[in-house]
């Protein structure tokens, strides 16, 4: 098969969809790579080190759409990219559907396949594609508001550790996933005083033993998040339902009851945001104020980090990526775990959670693939 492989062109994006590592996997496996001109360039990765590694080098990236059978991307595609995406085109990368009506009826219009990282599963029922973003995006939060926090950022003006005496600042974690749990062992390991809130009891006596007391584990009800939310000098959101929006956690008026100069990172913003008063933000301008406290709603948060972040995640896709590109819808109809990636195909929307919180007809994937 021919993969395709182009520029990321969302605002201030610089990882890539195939490392020159991955690249040399693809090749030796019998298929052709297609690598649009200067889409290395955010990982320091020539034109030359691709095609050392074996791919082919295309002008631009409509070149790449034209020509290839699989698209392999990081972020959604842009309203330019899914005008060009074609029926009996697969397309591999992260899509966010749920939150997004534009993109979603884009890629319908386009009668393309297209599998989506965020709901690939695995045999724990695990979401291994968004694993590594995740991890990256939980630490990035704490460093992204340590340093809203600051003064001249128009935070508190607290340093996170605090000093000898002087308290740290409190964090409080909505979510004790992946990101969830990142965010706060880098905010343990600075100093803060930190609460997790979750909703699986479970979880959060694994939380409870994997931080050894270090944290407060709080179960999450409306109460619990009015008081952790009014005491709270940082408050990260690490809500995830898969493939689903996010729930609005947060209103407007718990906000209202936050310190002045308090700070809120939604990671949870791809999928919508779990605060009632996010809306996306860009590497730009990461930030705006609401009620007197700073929001960080970046969309991308891991593109800051372009050679971990696309490292890692091509650690995590390479296996799937290989599947899909020596059997096609074959490898799909197979895989469990690449069906349960299947959001649209010809058409259809095949992902359930996109499809109810989009208002859509859904059909089920092997139904759609029939």
């Amino acid at each position: 098969m021919l993969v395709g492989v182009p520029r990321e062109i969302k605002v201030q994006e610089y990882r890539v969809g195939l490392t020159p590592s991955a690249v040399r996997e693809y090749v030796a496996a019998g298929h052709s790579v297609l690598v649009e001109h200067g889409a290395g360039n955010g990982i320091g990765a020539s034109d030359d080190v691709y095609q050392r590694a074996g791919a082919a080098i295309a002008a631009n990236a409509e070149e790449v759409f034209r020509r290839a059978e699989m698209i392999v991307k990081v972020k959604e595609p842009q309203a330019s990219e899914w005008r060009q995406l074609r029926e009996g085109q697969i397309l591999f990368t992260y899509l966010h559907l749920a939150p997004d009506r534009e993109q979603t009826e884009g890629l319908l219009r386009s009668g393309c396949t297209a599998v989506a990282y965020e709901t690939v599963t695995d045999e724990r029922g695990g979401l291994p594609l968004l694993a590594p973003m995740s991890e990256v995006a939980g630490r990035l939060s704490i460093e992204a508001a340590a340093s809203a926090l600051k003064k001249p950022a128009g935070g508190r003006g607290l340093l996170i550790g605090g000093v000898p005496g002087v308290e740290p600042a409190r964090i409080v974690v909505i979510g004790g996933g992946i990101v969830g749990t990142h965010a706060a062992r880098m905010a343990v390991g600075l100093g803060a005083e930190v609460s997790i809130l979750d909703r699986s009891l479970p979880r959060l006596r694994e939380l409870d033993e994997i931080f050894a007391g270090r944290v407060r584990t709080r179960f999450s009800t409306i109460e619990a998040l009015d008081q952790e939310v009014a005491s709270a000098d940082v408050v990260i959101g690490a809500v995830l339902i898969p493939g689903a929006s996010a729930p609005k956690l947060v209103t407007r008026a718990m906000l209202r009851l936050m310190k002045r100069g308090a700070v809120i990172v939604d990671v949870a913003i791809d999928q919508g945001g779990c605060f009632e008063t996010s809306h996306p933000t860009t590497h730009d301008a990461p930030t705006y104020e609401v009620e007197g406290v700073i929001h960080y709603c970046v969309a991308n948060m891991p593109g800051a980090v372009p050679v971990t972040s696309s490292h890692a995640l091509n650690n995590a896709t390479l296996r799937f990526g290989l599947v899909l590109a020596s059997e096609g819808l074959a490898g799909i109809r197979r895989d469990p775990h690449l069906r349960d990636g299947l959001n649209i195909h010809r058409g259809k929307v095949t992902c359930e959670a996109v499809a109810s919180s989009l208002s859509l007809p859904y059909q089920p994937p092997l139904e759609a693939l029939a």
